[in-house]
C-alpha cells in the first residue's frame, strides 16, 4: 500500500466512508432539537431512524450486484449523488413523513456503497492487505461517528440543524467528482499504477466480468456471515442511533456535553477498527490460516464487548459508564475488518454481491432495532434499557461466528469440470 495509486485509491475510499457515515449518523446528534422542533415522540423518532435501514438492507444485495456488473466507478458516483441530494433534502423537512422519506432516499444511496467499495478493494488489493484495508476504511467510518456529534453540535449552535444537513450534502457532491475522475475499475488501466502494484492482484476480479451471479449457492454459502453480521449490526445501530440521546437524557447533559461523551466512545471504535484489521492480517501472514486470522478476532470482539457492556447493568456513574461503553465499542469494532474481509476470502470474483448479502444482515438489524429501542424507552422511561437488552446478541454473535469457515472457498459449480 506504499505505492501512490493504490494508496490514493484507498484514501479516497476512506473519505467516502467518513462522509457517508457522517451523513448517516448526523440525525442522531440533531435528533433532540429536531424532535422538539418537529414535535416527534421517541417512537416516531425511532421510526425515522429505521427508515434509512429499509432500502439500505434491500440495496445491500441489489447494490452489491450492481457494483459487480457496472463496476465501482460508476456505481459509487451514482451513490454519492443520491446521498448528497437526500442529505440536503433532510434539511428541508417539516415533519415525520418528509423526514421518513428523506431517510429512505439516504438508504437507497448508501445501500450499495460499502459492498461496491469492497469490490473496488478486491480489485486493487492482495489477500494479505484486505484486513488492513477494511479496518482503516471502517476506522474512517467510526471517525465520522466520533466527529459528527461535536461537529453537528457546533453547526447547530452557530446556525441551525437545517444548515448542518446542507453543508454535509455539498461534501458528498465534492467526493462524487473526485471519485469519478480519479478511480478506475481495472487497476491495470490507471495512468499512475506501477508494475509492482499489479503483482499478486486477483485477475479474476478485474472490472468487466459480466458472468451471472450464482445466487442460490452463493447466498447459502454466505448465510452464516449474514447472521453474524446481524448480531454486530444490532450493537452498532444501538450506538449510532441512541448514544447521544442516552447521555443527554440518562445523565441530564446538555447537547454539547452529550456530543462530547458520544464522540469519546466513537473514537474508541476508530482504534478498534484499525487494530482489528492489523491483527487479522498479521495472524494470516504468520500462520497462513485464514480461519484463524478472521474468526479468532471476530469472537474476541463479541466476547470483549459483552464483558465491558455488562457493568452498565449495575453502575450509574457517568464516567465509569462512558469508559465501559468505550471499551465495549472498541471490542465490537474489532469485528469489522475481519468480517468484511471474509466475503473477499470466500469469493473474490463475486465479492460485491457476497458482501452485499452479508451486510443485508446489518441493514435488517437497523430496521428492527431502532423501533424496538424506541418503544422500550417510551414504555420504561429508561434510556439504558437498549444497552442492557443487547447483551444476549453479543453472545449469539460469538457463537454464530464459529460457523463462517472463511477457509472454504466458494466454488461456482457451473464452471466445474463434469466428471467423465
Amino acid at each position: 500500500m506504499r505505492k501512490q495509486a493504490s494508496r490514493l485509491v484507498l484514501t479516497v475510499i476512506c473519505l467516502m466512508y467518513f462522509i457517508f457515515y457522517v451523513d448517516r449518523v448526523n440525525l442522531s446528534t440533531a435528533a433532540p432539537i429536531m424532535q422538539k422542533d418537529l414535535g416527534l415522540t421517541a417512537t416516531e423518532l425511532g421510526l425515522a431512524f429505521s427508515a434509512f435501514a429499509y432500502p439500505y438492507a434491500i440495496f445491500q444485495i441489489a447494490g452489491g450486484w450492481l457494483g459487480d456488473r457496472l463496476g465501482p466507478r460508476m456505481t459509487l458516483t451514482i451513490c454519492a449523488l443520491i446521498v448528497a441530494a437526500s442529505t440536503i433534502w433532510t434539511g428541508l423537512v417539516g415533519g415525520l413523513a418528509s423526514l421518513f422519506v428523506a431517510r429512505l432516499a439516504l438508504g437507497i444511496g448508501e445501500g450499495p456503497a460499502f459492498p461496491t467499495a469492497t469490490r473496488a478493494l478486491s480489485n486493487w488489493l492482495r489477500a494479505d492487505q484486505r484486513g488492513f484495508a477494511q479496518g482503516i476504511t471502517h476506522a474512517f467510518a467510526r471517525f465520522g461517528n466520533a466527529a459528527t456529534p461535536p461537529m453537528i453540535a457546533m453547526i447547530i449552535a452557530a446556525f441551525s440543524w437545517r444548515v448542518s444537513f446542507y453543508a454535509l450534502g455539498v461534501a458528498s457532491l465534492i467526493w462524487a467528482v473526485l471519485w469519478f475522475f480519479y478511480f478506475r475499475d481495472d487497476p491495470r488501466k490507471h495512468p499512475q499504477v506501477t508494475a509492482d502494484e499489479l503483482v499478486g492482484l486477483p485477475t479474476s476480479t478485474v472490472a468487466g466480468s459480466r458472468k451471472p451471479v450464482p445466487w442460490r449457492p452463493l447466498l447459502k454459502r454466505i448465510m452464516p456471515v449474514t447472521l453474524t453480521d446481524f448480531c454486530y449490526g444490532w450493537i452498532l445501530w444501538l450506538y449510532l442511533n441512541w448514544l447521544p440521546s442516552f447521555f443527554l437524557h440518562e445523565y441530564k447533559l446538555d447537547l454539547k456535553k452529550s456530543a462530547l461523551f458520544a464522540a469519546g466512545v466513537f473514537f474508541a471504535g476508530v482504534i478498534g477498527d484499525t487494530v482489528g484489521g492489523i491483527v487479522s492480517d498479521r495472524i494470516l501472514r504468520a500462520s497462513g490460516d485464514v480461519a484463524k486470522a478472521r474468526i479468532s478476532v471476530i469472537v474476541a470482539g463479541f466476547l470483549g464487548s459483552f464483558c465491558f457492556m455488562l457493568p452498565i447493568v449495575f453502575v450509574h456513574d457517568l464516567f465509569v459508564v462512558a469508559i465501559c461503553l468505550s471499551m465495549a465499542f472498541f471490542f465490537a469494532e474489532l469485528i469489522v475488518a475481519p468480517i468484511w474481509a471474509v466475503p473477499m476470502d470466500i469469493t473474490p470474483e463475486y465479492s460485491g454481491s457476497a458482501s452485499g448479502f452479508m451486510n443485508f444482515g446489518f441493514g435488517l438489524a437497523g430496521i428492527i432495532s431502532p423501533v424496538v429501542f424506541g418503544w422500550a424507552i417510551d414504555f420504561t422511561g429508561r434510556w439504558d434499557v437498549p444497552f442492557i437488552g443487547s447483551l444476549g446478541m453479543l453472545l449469539l454473535g460469538a457463537a454464530l461466528a464459529l460457523t463462517i469457515h472463511p477457509q472454504k472457498r466458494f466454488v461456482d459449480l457451473r464452471e466445474s469440470p463434469v466428471p467423465a
